[in-house]
């Protein structure tokens, strides 16, 4: 399988999540700790079918980080999944995709990059989308929030974003490993909490929910993460950077067909702004790198 194609489907995979989630009948921090516990086990037992060595020199050294990154991940996920169950998949999906501007803004202070005009009109434009999908969503109604789920996809991309600012630091550590660390502290760190907050009803699952949690897993963690890292070194930044936008504009595809969920027209224009905005970013960003680069040589 040639590299974009790895990385589509791995898109692809990812725009299905919230479908999946919606009919797993366990509560959020549950929900994470599962998919944890199963796609690290997964890419740990791909790591050592391909003979991927992990230095635990390097695992010492980093640990700190990635036990925080770890700890972010897992609340990263909870709070997604509890925007899934308080608004619809379209606006979990978008509000999730503010990450890349919490970047933008916290990397001047964290990583020393230059907050350029360029990126300023970004971040305007990207928030001036957010306020059309929350000025146009509805109040609380039957078990919906759209506030309070938008709200939740907001801190979901907070934390997703000090993920991605903290493996800027991590040293010595390829992608694979990095992730199935990450996931598996992740696992670690949400079982207290889980355990004491939730008690035991884990392992008293409905049948009902059990392929639904065994494939957001196997597939959406332990495959997807695998088809998606192995795909980065065979494709070019600003190519990566486009074909991510696949999983938001999947998933909004995919909820419409399946959930008979609708977006307004003021909604779809916060969407375009969202993802129009960090998608200009992120060429610049990548344009900007190549020319570092090409200075160096």
């Amino acid at each position: 399988m040639g590299a974009k194609l790895r990385n589509v489907s791995a898109m692809l995979i990812f725009g299905t999540i919230g479908l999946f989630v919606k009919n797993i009948d366990l509560t959020s921090s549950e929900i994470a700790l599962v998919r944890g516990v199963i796609g690290g086990i997964v890419l740990v037992v791909v790591s050592l079918l391909i003979k991927n060595k992990v230095s635990f020199k390097d695992v010492k050294a980093n640990l700190l980080l990635l036990l925080l990154s770890g700890g972010a991940i897992g609340l990263n996920w909870i709070f997604l999944f509890q925007a899934y169950k308080y608004t619809t998949i379209s606006n979990a999906t978008l509000s999730y995709y503010f990450a890349p501007v919490f970047v933008m803004l916290l990397s001047p202070f964290i990583l020393k990059e230059k907050l350029t005009l360029k990126k300023i009109l970004c971040v305007a434009c990207a928030m001036l989308g957010m306020m059309c999908i929350v000025g146009n969503s509805g109040g609380a109604t039957e078990g919906r929030n759209d506030f309070l789920g938008i709200s939740y996809g907001l801190a979901a991309a907070a934390f997703y974003a000090s993920v991605v600012l903290m493996n800027k630091f991590l040293k010595n550590l390829k992608s694979l490993e990095t992730t199935y660390i990450q996931l598996i502290l992740a696992a670690v760190v949400l079982m207290p909490y889980v355990f004491t907050v939730e008690g035991f009803n884990i392992f008293r699952m409905p049948a009902s929910s059990i392929p639904y949690i065994l494939i957001l897993g196997v597939v959406h963690t332990g495959l997807a993460y695998l088809l998606y890292f192995s795909s980065l070194k065979e494709l070019k930044g600003q190519t990566i950077a486009v074909m991510s936008y696949i999983d938001p504009i999947s998933a909004v595809i995919i909820s419409a067909i399946f959930l008979r969920e609708r977006m307004g027209l003021l909604q779809i224009a916060g969407g375009v702004l969202i993802l129009g905005s960090t998608l200009i970013s992120e060429l610049t960003k990548n344009k900007e790198t190549n020319y570092e680069k090409s200075r160096q040589k």
